[in-house]
């Protein structure tokens, strides 16, 4: 779902470009990029690609176009997989198969009735990311010579948790979360295409930085209450109380300092009694799961390796029927890797 947070950091985000981010190791959140490939590397009429055995092939795609324009940028990718989900996850992870369930429904009577714009839009929402397109993914990076790394629960509080470690300079995520689990910076839009469709219409895509410590102080928050904000509003964890968004959760938090003493005052929300929508036990489960993450510290160290080049040519041309002399202009241009060189960094970095 991820956590909404624009409304609070729209002031403070920068626009930066891959020049500023030379040599910087970037902790990728995988199930979040594999879901945005599957998502917008599609057909005309929404169907994502295919080999010629009917395997979905999008998220090879773009795992390698993607890591392709990264190495040539001298930046050094870290991807980060999901581990077991928490088990305050089930319901929104059921919430979302059944999200699923019904956009592939519209998916396939649009495409039967020849509505190719709403085709491509249910298309979209019907993304389902299997076991094996995770196994295949992995077996791709690490061809690719990408250090990969198995989070013991959440990957974005993996990720956070090697931000804050310095194995890693920042998060690249499109969703917010990773900063209730106390990422310092979070990279945006990491992506060489610089526009997007949306409802018919094409926007610019900018790369977006932010930083933490920034969205805290120019909201006047602490990390708790930003947390305190996220249960409101829905996380992962808790679908939020209905009717309340990011605006009336930040004034509820500045009015009345925390969630707790929101419980404990008994306030009204929406004519409703907040006992009535949350309990104090929920409230502190959840605040646990962001403060004190399950993480696997058990990492080797994170080297980026040779590529395999005749493991590559193994996937993407003999198993998936990837086209070849695209693919060996790719190898070309990994040859080629870090023709980027370090500049002067912008102040904010």
């Amino acid at each position: 779902m991820g956590v909404d947070l624009g409304p609070l950091v729209k002031d403070v985000k920068k626009i930066i470009k891959f020049e500023d981010l030379v040599g910087k190791r970037i902790a990728i959140d995988a199930f979040n990029t594999l879901y945005q490939f599957l998502a917008i590397i599609r057909g005309r009429d929404g169907t994502p690609l295919k080999d010629f055995q009917g395997n979905v092939t999008s998220h090879l795609s773009g795992l390698f176009y993607r890591s392709l324009n990264l190495i040539e940028h001298d930046i050094r990718p870290i991807y980060v997989f999901d581990g077991p989900p928490n088990p305050f996850k089930q319901a929104e992870i059921q919430r979302r198969r059944e999200i699923r369930n019904e956009a592939r429904k519209k998916f396939e009577e649009a495409r039967d009735l020849g509505e190719t714009e709403d085709a491509a839009k249910y298309a979209q929402g019907s993304s389902k990311l299997t076991g094996a397109m995770i196994q295949e993914s992995k077996e791709f990076l690490s061809a690719l010579g990408i250090p990969i790394v198995e989070a013991a629960q959440d990957g974005e509080s993996q990720a956070a948790y090697l931000v804050s470690t310095n194995q890693a300079w920042a998060v690249g995520s499109q969703d917010y979360d990773s900063f209730l689990f106390g990422a310092k910076k979070v990279v945006r839009n990491l992506s060489m295409n610089r526009t997007r469709k949306i409802r018919s219409t094409v926007v610019t895509v900018d790369i977006e930085w932010l930083s933490l410590e920034k969205i805290l102080f120019s909201n006047n928050l602490s990390r708790e209450q930003l947390i305190d904000i996220g249960i409101l509003v829905g996380v992962d964890f808790f679908p939020g109380i209905k009717g309340v968004g990011i605006k009336t959760a930040y004034k509820l938090v500045q009015q009345y300092g925390s969630l707790d003493i929101m419980l404990e005052k008994d306030i009204e929300i929406r004519k409703q009694k907040i006992s009535g929508l949350l309990s104090s036990e929920t409230v502190q489960a959840v605040k646990n799961i962001f403060l004190n993450p399950v993480i696997n510290k058990n990492i080797s160290s994170l080297k980026w390796k040779t590529p395999n080049f005749d493991k590559i040519r193994e996937i993407l041309i003999e198993k998936h029927n990837f086209n070849s002399e695209r693919v060996e202009t790719g190898l070309s241009r990994l040859k080629k890797r870090g023709s980027a060189r370090q500049k002067t960094l912008s102040d904010f970095l």
